[in-house]
């Protein structure tokens, strides 16, 4: 077996993580009689040789000895190898080929054209694969069929005959997505799949699963021509489809290790949210997902569609469709009003159901306003039956259950979120959870304040692990904006600095920053900080002098000296300090007219809006010119574009054509393409609009912030380093 392995110049290739010389060890093992050690080496397999479906030459190189394997009964785990061949192929497929078939160059180069070479080569294999004795062969290889079998008669022929011996229910929607795939790939099979899936989809024989699936096949290789009828048809047989597929208790997820004093709570949590969101609990899954995809920005069917999901009586089925309202609201604009509820409705069922429930509704919070009262009576439910403690209950479902839900209730702002979260604050079980989303209970700051600064103050910034605990506590200390709060933080910044806790100490510099005056003692602490090796810490630090002391001459020979640097975030910065001090910074007008045509877009962004907020109306016509060029370059920065935009009232009238063109889009835009950000812009551009035309049916005018003016410190705060688009 693996004959010329050797041959092959294993150490001059490259993976994931350096030399491709462990790939015949790896291989070994994948024959071994020992299970952990083909577990490891899979792992590894995944892990650096196919890391995160990557392909590289090491990785087609070990095909033919993969394919060896998996035609080897004696192989052990041949289902996972066939799997990996499969996901090799299609990876290479997705990453290394445009849609029309086109190689892609990359440099240095992939083995993405190697390895599909080598599997179309293959193609009979496969085929011999998908009859495999196995089922659990015949399985992972039928996704092979679609992708590498170039002669679509056999393709088709092969499918037919699969379809028509196969019982279960994986198996056959597997059938009908790889026939979907090879209609996509060869335009020569598209008809007669089409009509072969059509004809499945109305032949109540075939059973409501396969139905299901053909329709959305079907609808996967033409969705510009879903009729009107197809979600319908769709929700009925999915109706169908939950009364005939078992329901399952939803399976827990596996543990991962605490955190330590080397690893942070956030670190674990995060590992323990991607496992979450990579498990899938039911089989339609799947499959509902690519008719989610065809369908795209049609909101209203696609709502449709997700209630009947979430109405299904399988737990696991149900979970799966809370997350993919919260990937659809996140995504596509729209009236979610009923999605939202249809999503609150889940808090009173199973409770992995309703952890994923809040979760959604924390992460589309700000409009999540429908589900206040929803949210407020499962926190009080479970506060009755489980006692005021119910934050840190043992059972890890009802503790997840309850702090998802009490931070969503928090981020709407509401108080009663409060007990809860300083029940936590006192037991300090998870308090970074609700140190998270302390800082939009403003009107609580009283309890909050005392309890974040015992929190800082106890926190070891001789460790790195801590980094991350700082900054959140710095960030709601800065928001809730209580200057009792000033002596804690200036201890914060010392001992960061003393620890060279670089992050800790920006973070520290911008919760002073947000105090201003109230924190004017700091300034000996601050202003040697000006001056800072760390890229980050130096206007950070210029922004906290400027802030607390309010010394002009002080500044503006930092501020200048920011804008010649050539690391471009710290120009944002310097002009953002530059706007925010307005008309008094006259003496950078002529540096920031000359960055309007710096290479990078933020860059021109950030000062053309220090332009404006220094030079008023006779700046207007090159600072209007900067801020369309930037957003047809970037649609990210169109935050900060309509922002300045609002600022300039009616010198913006030319930018009215790209205001509603943003506003047209059924895509979330804005900065991260984030549900925040969109909402924002969306709110700031109907206003302007409003108010640069009268016959426009948007919300009133209102009075627009004069040039010069100072912006929010608040609200560059909570948008973070400037300039990182």
């Amino acid at each position: 077996m693996f004959d010329g392995l050797h041959d092959i110049d294993w150490a001059s290739m490259e993976h994931a993580y350096g030399t491709a010389e462990e790939i015949p060890a790896l291989l070994w093992a994948l024959r071994s009689p020992n299970t952990e050690e083909r577990r490891k080496a899979l792992d590894r397999f995944y892990g650096a040789v196919h890391h995160q479906g990557s392909v590289y030459p090491p990785t087609a190189a070990s095909l033919p000895f993969l394919f060896e394997l998996a035609l080897d009964g004696a192989t052990p785990d041949r289902p996972a190898v066939v799997a990996l061949l499969v996901s090799i192929g299609r990876e290479s497929l997705e990453r290394g080929f445009e849609d029309d078939g086109t190689e892609i160059e990359y440099y240095p180069p992939t083995g993405c054209a190697q390895a599909v070479a080598f599997l179309r080569e293959r193609g009979a294999e496969l085929a011999a694969l998908a009859r495999d004795n196995d089922p659990d062969v015949r399985l992972a290889a039928i996704g092979g069929l679609g992708l590498f079998l170039d002669d679509a008669d056999r393709a088709a022929a092969v499918l037919r005959e699969r379809l028509a011996a196969e019982r279960g229910i994986a198996a056959r929607l597997r059938i009908v997505q790889a026939a979907a795939t090879l209609a996509l790939r060869l335009p020569t099979a598209s008809h007669r799949v089409m009509d072969w899936l059509a004809g499945l989809a109305a032949d109540p024989a075939q059973g409501p699963p396969t139905q299901l699936a053909a329709l959305i096949q079907r609808a996967r290789c033409a969705p510009d021509e879903i009729g009107a009828d197809v979600v319908p048809a769709a929700v009925a047989l999915l109706r169908e489809s939950a009364r005939a597929l078992p329901v399952r208790p939803i399976a827990p997820a596996p543990s991962r290790p605490a955190a330590t004093d080397t690893v942070a709570p956030q670190i674990v949590a995060a590992f323990e949210d991607l496992d979450r969101h990579t498990r899938v609990y039911a089989p339609t899954t799947a499959l509902l997902r690519t008719f989610h995809e065809a369908l795209r920005a049609r909101v209203p069917e696609r709502t449709a569609l997700l209630a009947e999901q979430m109405s299904s009586p399988d737990p696991g089925s149900r979970l799966d469709a809370v997350r993919m309202s919260g990937e659809l609201m996140r995504t596509w604009r729209g009236d979610h009003t009923r999605l939202l509820l249809l999503v609150a409705d889940q808090l009173t069922t199973d409770e992995e159901v309703a952890a994923e429930a809040a979760a959604v509704l924390e992460s589309c919070h700000p409009i999540a306003a429908p589900a206040r009262e929803a949210l407020a009576a499962h926190i009080d439910a479970q506060r009755a039956a489980h006692g005021p403690n119910v934050w840190a209950a043992p059972q890890a479902r009802l503790r997840r259950s309850h702090q998802e839900a009490v931070r969503a209730l928090a981020r709407l702002r509401d108080a009663r979120a409060l007990p809860s979260l300083l029940a936590a604050l006192d037991s300090d079980v998870d308090a970074w959870r609700a140190i998270q989303v302390a800082e939009h209970l403003p009107q609580a700051a009283d309890q909050l304040v005392p309890r974040l600064c015992d929190h800082l103050r106890r926190l070891d910034l001789s460790q790195q692990s801590t980094e991350m605990s700082a900054n959140a506590i710095l960030a709601a200390l800065a928001a809730l904006g209580e200057t009792a709060a000033v002596p804690t933080v200036v201890d914060t910044l010392g001992a960061a600095v003393r620890h060279e806790q670089h992050g800790v100490t920006r973070s520290a510099l911008k919760t002073l920053a947000a105090f201003g005056p109230a924190a004017a003692g700091a300034r000996d602490t601050i202003r040697p900080l000006t001056t800072a090796a760390d890229a980050h810490v130096r206007p950070a630090a210029v922004a906290a002098l400027w802030a607390v002391g309010g010394d002009l001459a002080e500044v503006m020979p930092l501020l200048l000296g920011l804008l010649d640097d050539g690391i471009t975030f710290r120009i944002s910065d310097a002009a953002d300090l530059l706007g925010e001090i307005g008309p008094p910074a006259s003496a950078a007008l002529p540096r920031l007219r000359n960055l309007l045509t710096h290479d990078y877009e933020w860059v021109r962004v950030h000062c053309a809006a220090a332009l404006w907020e220094i030079g008023g109306k006779s700046e207007a016509p090159a600072v209007l010119n900067a801020l369309l060029q930037a957003l047809a370059q970037n649609p990210a920065t169109a935050n900060h574009v309509v922002a300045c935009l609002d600022n300039m009232g009616p010198l913006a009238a030319p930018a009215l054509p790209l205001l509603r063109e943003q506003l047209a889009q059924t895509r979330r835009g804005g900065r991260f393409q984030s549900i925040d950000h969109d909402e924002e812009l969306q709110r700031i551009g109907r206003t302007l609009i409003a108010r640069l035309d009268p016959t426009y049916p948007g919300p009133p005018a209102k009075r627009r912030k004069p040039a010069g003016a100072r912006p929010d410190r608040l609200r560059s705060w909570q948008e973070g380093p400037s300039g990182l688009g």
